[in-house]
């Protein structure tokens, strides 16, 4: 019977947690010994005696928490705990099991640190898109509640309204929206927008997705280009030179009557492509806003802060980051959902059931007994698979 440890998340602001009370009690059902860290669900408005009805233990120390489970459910990649001083990969015993996001294609020390304990670590970022990984896509789950959560932060800051209104007064004009990148998040963004009542444009170097936008009731922004600009899962590669030299010129005919601009394009695996430069920005109309939710890998716009609210001439610029956190209620609840199918996927009636030609368990099993599994990470990080 496995025992499953969920701490409490330490990256500075964030609320999130990686099991919520109904996926608790369905782990506790199928066979699981679970615990938390106390006050793991604070943030997400889940009280500790929440849990416990639900069939789980609580654990006051975090260092026993880690030490005694075989598998550990997390959001954030492990990092160096701020109480215990300790590397939270470390604070795995050995042997044990990892599930979390881990972008390991950048974290070459943290891989290096699995590796030494031996830990089987499944990377919820890398879980395939295929239709049977439908209900563990977390990045899909948390890019959803960050394009809705970035309309209503424009909402917030923009000096304006979002719908048309007729009033005794006069008409009250809609809010213009430019959408950068038709991914989920920029989807969901679209369909906030338009649900306030704002007229959405959306550009994106993919032609696949001028249907889904359109279907939205926004405009795509056309800029010719061919079929390559995205891989065979879904995801957009990035633009050619040329391509970008014609979207910027289409963009900046849009950013010069913008009311709100919102960036959403990202690469996995790579920095965020900067699609907004400063002198683009200083074109934008005086209190438009900028609502930059690829900050957390650096950012679309030229001049974003991450984690930062700034202003650059007159234009409001938001590069909060995890901005899924936001509205840790329903970013949890789904977070939760999407590990537990993978939980439920890799195991039977509460033990491990590995199926290492499984195309799910190829697709998110990075380390496993020392060894480094996944061939895309040993590209990145030059490191030699095994034989």
């Amino acid at each position: 019977m496995l025992k499953i440890f969920v701490p409490k998340e330490t990256t500075a602001g964030e609320t999130r947690v990686a099991a919520s009370v109904e996926t608790t009690t369905k782990l506790v059902k199928a066979g699981f010994l679970v615990s938390f860290e106390a006050g793991a669900g604070l943030g997400s408005s889940i009280i500790d005696p929440q849990f416990s009805a639900a069939g789980a233990t609580i654990v006051p120390d975090v260092a026993e928490g880690y030490a005694a489970a075989d598998l550990v459910l997390k959001l954030h990649p492990p990092a160096i705990h701020p109480r215990t001083g300790a590397h939270e990969a470390e604070m795995l015993r050995p042997g044990a099991a990892l599930v979390s996001f881990l972008y390991p294609n950048t974290q070459k020390e943290l891989v290096e640190r699995l590796l030494a304990q031996k830990i089987s670590s499944f990377a919820m970022d890398l879980v395939p898109r295929i239709t049977r990984a439908q209900k563990m896509d977390a990045l899909s789950s948390q890019s959803n509640i960050a394009g809705y959560k970035s309309v209503l932060l424009a909402a917030q800051h923009l000096p304006k309204m979002f719908p048309m209104m007729m009033t005794a007064a006069g008409t009250i004009t809609p809010a213009k929206v430019v959408i950068l990148g038709a991914g989920v998040a920029g989807l969901q963004a679209i369909a906030t927008a338009k649900r306030l009542g704002a007229l959405v444009e959306v550009s994106d170097i993919r032609p696949q997705v001028k249907e889904q936008v359109e279907s939205l009731g926004a405009r795509f922004i056309d800029v010719p280009t061919d079929s390559t600009a995205q891989d065979q899962g879904g995801y957009a590669r990035e633009a050619s030179a040329e391509f970008k030299r014609r979207q910027e010129e289409e963009l900046r005919k849009r950013l010069r009557v913008a009311d709100v601009v919102i960036t959403t394009a990202l690469i996995p695996g790579k920095p965020a492509p900067k699609l907004l430069s400063a002198d683009m920005v200083r074109e934008m109309p005086l209190g438009s806003v900028v609502v930059d939710i690829a900050s957390d890998q650096g950012g679309n716009c030229e001049l974003t802060q991450p984690g930062e609210v700034v202003a650059c001439n007159g234009v409001t610029i938001i590069g909060l980051c995890n901005v899924a956190s936001l509205v840790p209620v329903h970013a949890t609840e789904v977070y939760a959902r999407n590990v537990l199918a993978l939980v439920q996927h890799l195991t039977k009636a509460g033990e491990w059931a590995l199926d290492l030609n499984d195309e799910i368990v190829q697709g998110t099993l990075v380390t496993h007994q020392g060894r480094l599994l996944h061939k895309s990470v040993a590209e990145a990080l030059k490191i030699p698979l095994p034989a």
